[in-house]
């Protein structure tokens, strides 16, 4: 849902955008590229940071955006245009969602250049796209169905989705160079710390330069809207709401006036404001959620118009589902909730 007290954060940029293929300075050696999307979150941004790797001089960039002829399109006219003549030198990816991976495989070809990820997001990668992993298919039908969902029409859907990822993540590079946590990459001439987030993606790597005063945030922390943060089927019993949380709080000593690169929305100033607000959102959602599994018991798709206020499409219906059931699961797990598996083979939960 949109931010409430988005006006408690500022935008250096105003309402600048860079246009499709093209790319803004947002500080010394970083460029802002921004590139479509065929969903309701139509945009990601990407980024090109100068770079110097074994002698030669070229540029970073992090994340790709998905695999489709006008991404590619459009890097092109950015490589023509926007790289002073300069050659790409590295991919970092901050995970592995089809957004951020998709076009990795083409571009560290493309460049012959080498992709740098965090181990576990490399691996799913690799098994997502050559099958289906918590994207669409039976498992994830039937994995929806057991938490209340029932629409013949949207069921139908999900099984026919088992090829969503490899569509969008057609192959990933077969080698890598992996990111840890703590890990300090020189890109530049300046050191960008990595900081792990958990909850939207198995390890999730967003990267801080404290001379530039920059955290690129990835998916982790959006100004606009609240990161997705899902249980999917190959983990059902995961809490990924509560690990998200932690980890948001692992960025509350960056300084607050860090300017915020994020994967979606315009970069932005006010971190920790934005940290509490996420936080805050989330205390109301659990609370209304235990409210409805105290007046009966509940199961995730009864709850998705209170908690989530607008009509949805099968795309984001998905996303919804996930995000119900890690609120009900990090109640559960916490002992605030109970669960049972009743005849009907669903689950419900009571306060």
């Amino acid at each position: 849902m949109a931010n409430p007290r988005e006006s408690e954060l500022s935008y250096p940029m105003g309402d600048a955008l860079p246009a499709p293929g093209a790319t803004l300075d947002v500080a010394p050696g970083v460029r802002w590229v921004r590139m479509g999307l065929p969903f309701a979150l139509d945009h990601i941004n990407l980024w090109l940071l100068r770079d110097r790797i074994d002698g030669r001089e070229g540029w970073s960039i992090v994340d790709c955006g998905i695999h489709s002829d006008t991404t590619q399109q459009n890097w092109e006219r950015v490589f023509a245009e926007h790289l002073d003549g300069l050659p790409v030198l590295r991919v970092l990816v901050t995970h592995f969602h089809p957004d951020h991976m998709g076009l990795a495989h083409w571009l560290t070809e493309r460049w012959q250049c080498r992709l740098w990820i965090s181990a576990t997001d490399y691996q799913l990668a690799k098994l997502a796209s050559s099958s289906t992993v918590g994207m669409g298919g039976e498992a994830a039908a039937a994995f929806f169905g057991s938490h209340g969902l029932s629409d013949p029409e949207a069921l139908a859907k999900i099984r026919g989705r088992a090829s969503y990822y490899p569509s969008m993540v057609p192959a990933v590079p077969a080698a890598f160079r992996r990111l840890l946590d703590g890990m300090s990459v020189e890109i530049g001439g300046h050191a960008w710390r990595c900081i792990v987030g958990y909850g939207h993606a198995p390890e999730h790597i967003s990267l801080f330069s404290d001379t530039l005063g920059i955290l690129i945030s990835g998916d982790m922390v959006l100004p606009r809207i609240s990161t997705n943060v899902s249980v999917v089927d190959v983990e059902p019993e995961a809490d990924p709401l509560t690990l998200y949380l932690d980890s948001l709080a692992r960025l509350l000593p960056l300084p607050e006036d860090t300017l915020v690169l994020p994967a979606h929305g315009k970069p932005f100033r006010g971190l920790r404001s934005r940290i509490d607000q996420l936080q805050e959102h989330h205390a109301e959602r659990l609370a209304e959620v235990v409210d409805a599994c105290t007046a009966k018991p509940c199961h995730a798709a009864e709850l998705l118009p209170m908690m989530f206020r607008r009509p949805l499409d099968l795309h984001q219906t998905t996303f919804a589902m996930g995000e119900a059931v890690a609120h009900l699961n990090r109640l559960w797990l916490a002992g605030t909730l109970t669960r049972t598996l009743d005849a009907d083979g669903v689950y419900r939960f009571s306060a």
